[in-house]
Parts: structure tokens; C-alpha cells; sequence
């Protein structure tokens, strides 16, 4: 494994419409590592702010209140994509990525994470769904990262 994708200096968070699985991964990642490394969180697709993120993101104690979804074409004309890892969240997201790494050099990682919006049934149900998949986040940003940054 290359020293830069052991040590990313940045790390883009990818999904298909940057509303829940991409925002949380970033707001995790900035929360425990932020000062270490560079975050952010895009998607294929643009989709709307999810306030259940929020309701769940808030349990942990981290705001995602003012996060709203982006794509990765208007972060590249906004910024540039000077990522040294994408971690896609999605399939579609994964594809995208791997069409970048055409022109840019950057690793890519994929996690298949669930969608939590196909969730049915009641709110709390639904909420949990959205639980599951920031504990699972949680946990892989954790595993992989702390290694990598010497943060617990």
C-alpha cells in the first residue's frame, strides 16, 4: 500500500446524491481527524438535506445542520478535486470515481454502505436504519483512519 493512501493529507467522502451516506461519513471523519486531514462529501446526483441525518447525527454529538448536498462536478469547479482518497459509499459513486482516476491522481476505496432512505415503517424504524449505517461509518472511519493518522 503506497504511503499516500496509507496517509491521505485528503479525503472525499462519494455517494449518489450527497444527502445522507456521503454527509455522514464527512461530518464523522471531520469530527475525529479533521485537524489531521482534509475532509469533504459530494455526490453523483444532487439530492436535498435529510433531516433525519441530523436527528441521528445529533445523538453522537456531531451538527450536520448546515451541510447541504453538492455534486462532484460543482466541487470540482469550486475547489478542484484534490483528494488523494475517495471513499465511495455507492455503486454509482464507485463508478464515477474510478472515471476520475482517468485524468486524476487519486486512490479509490469502495465500502458498500446501505441506503437508509429504503427504510420502512415508523419513524423510529426509519431512524434506525439511518443509526445503523453512521454506526457502521463510524466504525469503518475508526478502523481505517486511526491507523493511518495514530488518532484512537
Amino acid at each position: 500500500m503506497s504511503d499516500r493512501r496509507r496517509n491521505p493529507q485528503a479525503v472525499l467522502f462519494a455517494c449518489g446524491m450527497n444527502q445522507v451516506r456521503s454527509p455522514m461519513a464527512a461530518a464523522i471523519m471531520q469530527h475525529f481527524f479533521g485537524r489531521s486531514i482534509f475532509v469533504d462529501s459530494a455526490g453523483v446526483r444532487k439530492g436535498e438535506h435529510d433531516p433525519f441525518v441530523d436527528a441521528v447525527m445529533d445523538e453522537i454529538g456531531i451538527d450536520t445542520h448546515k451541510s447541504r448536498p453538492k455534486t462532484i462536478e460543482e466541487l470540482e469547479e469550486w475547489e478542484g478535486l484534490n483528494f488523494d482518497l475517495v471513499v465511495t459509499l455507492a455503486p454509482e459513486a464507485h463508478h464515477r470515481a474510478l472515471d476520475l482516476t482517468r485524468t486524476l491522481d487519486m486512490e479509490v476505496e469502495y465500502w458498500p454502505t446501505p441506503d437508509p432512505t429504503l427504510a420502512q415503517g415508523s419513524r423510529e424504524q426509519r431512524l434506525d436504519a439511518y443509526r445503523g449505517v453512521r454506526d457502521m461509518l463510524l466504525s469503518n472511519i475508526r478502523k481505517r483512519f486511526s491507523r493511518s493518522t495514530g488518532n484512537e
